[in-house]
């Protein structure tokens, strides 16, 4: 399929923007706060009983100086914890023992300072009383010392100052040191601003994105109906009948989206599938062969080219006269070593257990091997009619079927039968109830998380790569990496190439 395309390199642009952008933000957002800081900005310098400049009060005065004082000032000064680490009292250089800053106001004298701070930090203002004439807050002439004030991040105090003798916005310095750290001057912002709800960088790039999404939904609206990559032919898809109806249902659907497009499901089993694609039966003008599995091939097969499908969901399912809703994998395993032969060794009715399973050429049947019986085979075959026993020495009933379908259709009709097959073939067939294993039922969350066991990949093969441009090809993207998924998604099945996917798919 070719997939260099307008709408997908819209949707890559787009898709590498959403991961770029917020890194990027976490990057210089660390960069700049990063360790030890002390921030400090004037929030107010305002006039009162004058206008800071030599203007009578009646004028523009907003509250009554103190006699005597000449172009009385407030000041709202913030000294807030910026950065990433908290502040201890020993953090700070000044070699003044009992300060850790000192606030200079140039050209203006301090007639008053009063320490405002947030609620949840009240605890801060014991630091600012003198203890027996030393430390705490301290202020002469323009310069106000400050004590050695721990801080956890984004902690802050605040100082209202009464100031004289000078015009307002007449400079204001704070100077200290911190160990491995600084003191900074930060934005300067005014009790009536605002932030802006986004800066520059956040509002350029929502507006890039909103330019692709745009873009992409015209594409899709008013685009060419017909997919990017349909391709016209013939092609058998063969193998594992537990997927034969996700595949039929993938089959009609990229028919319908494709005209010119004959796709024919023909499952027989995912081993007898993968040995008929290795035969290259394919060949001398017949359709091209794909191959669906539960699970990788069987050894041998050297030659073929493996894609991986989806993870897909399968259950063990009892016909409902068995009242059992749950089994152990240690009750299984004994079920299917024949030590266990009726129902009510295990809280059950009064019934016989028998043994529904599938033949040799079944991956649903390794799967059942390999996740729930340790590895350990299923007993020998001793019933054709899957109720009786073939000979009366034999010591359990354990019948063979060819497809997913006849399984659950003999569980249904056998009291006490015991069988398996795909998950959502199994939930909707009548007469039947599928069982949680170890008191997990099986669920999209719990098959993707991998807490049910009952689970597998499923895998498509091909004999060697297929050809680029071939119909093998589209519909192998089509089912793996296009809108097939939604067809997957919808039967219950967890895609690979979906976010919960890739983590149960990767090798």
């Amino acid at each position: 399929m070719n997939w260099i395309s307008p709408e997908n390199i819209i949707a890559v642009v787009a898709a590498l923007l959403g991961l770029i952008a917020p890194a990027v933000g976490s990057v210089f957002q660390l960069r700049t706060r990063r360790g030890k800081r002390i921030g400090h900005r004037v929030q107010m310098d305002t006039a009162i009983g004058g206008d800071g400049q030599g203007q009578p009060k009646e004028r523009f005065g907003l509250f009554t100086a103190q006699p005597g004082m000449p172009n009385p000032t407030l000041v709202l000064l913030r000294i807030e914890n910026n950065g990433t680490s908290s502040i201890a009292e020993t953090d700070y250089t000044n070699p003044d023992k009992n300060h850790g800053l000192n606030v200079v106001f140039t050209g203006r004298t301090i007639s008053s300072v009063e320490v405002i701070a947030d609620p949840k930090a009240r605890h801060l203002l014991s630091h600012f009383d003198p203890v027996g004439g030393k430390g705490g807050l301290q202020y002469h002439d323009n310069t106000i010392h400050l004590p050695r004030v721990p801080l956890n991040v984004k902690e802050h105090f605040k100082l209202l100052v009464l100031l004289g003798g000078g015009p307002v916005d007449s400079a204001i310095t704070v100077s200290g040191g911190i160990r491995e750290g600084r003191v900074e001057r930060t934005r300067s912002m005014s009790v009536d601003d605002k932030p802006p709800l986004f800066s520059k960088v956040a509002l350029g790039t929502t507006v890039v994105l909103a330019l692709c999404l745009l873009t992409l939904a015209g594409i899709v609206v008013f685009g060419h109906s017909t997919p990017v990559g349909c391709v016209k032919g013939d092609l058998r898809v063969v193998g594992s009948t537990a997927f034969a109806p996700a595949a039929e249902r993938l089959a009609r659907r990229y028919e319908a989206e494709c005209p010119g497009s004959q796709i024919t499901v023909d499952a027989h089993g995912s081993n007898e599938g993968v040995r008929e694609l290795a035969s290259g039966k394919a060949k001398n003008g017949s359709p091209a062969l794909l191959a669906l599995s539960d699970g990788t091939e069987p050894p041998g097969f050297t030659r073929l080219n493996e894609d991986r499908v989806a993870v897909v969901a399968f259950a063990l399912v009892v016909n409902d006269q068995v009242n059992l809703q749950n089994l152990t994998t240690a009750q299984i395993r004994r079920i299917y070593r024949g030590d266990v032969v009726n129902w009510q060794q295990l809280g059950g009715p009064d019934l016989p257990i028998r043994l529904v399973s599938r033949d040799a050429n079944s991956g649903t049947r390794d799967l059942l091997r390999r996740r729930l019986l340790g590895g350990q085979g299923e007993p020998a075959f001793t019933s054709r009619d899957c109720v009786n026993k073939d000979s009366p020495q034999d010591k359990v009933v354990r019948c063979e079927l060819g497809s997913t379908g006849e399984v659950l259709a003999t569980v249904a009709q056998v009291p006490g039968a015991i069988g398996y097959g795909e998950l959502r073939a199994a939930a909707t067939s009548r007469n039947v109830h599928t069982l949680s294993i170890d008191g997990q039922a099986p669920s999209t969350t719990a098959i993707a998380a991998d807490t049910y066991r009952f689970t597998e990949i499923e895998y498509a093969y091909t004999n060697g790569m297929p050809v680029p441009g071939s119909l093998t090809s589209s519909f192998l993207n089509y089912m793996i990496r296009g809108s097939g998924q939604d067809v997957l998604k919808a039967l219950g099945d967890v895609p690979c190439y979906s976010p919960d996917g890739l983590k149960r798919c990767r090798p």
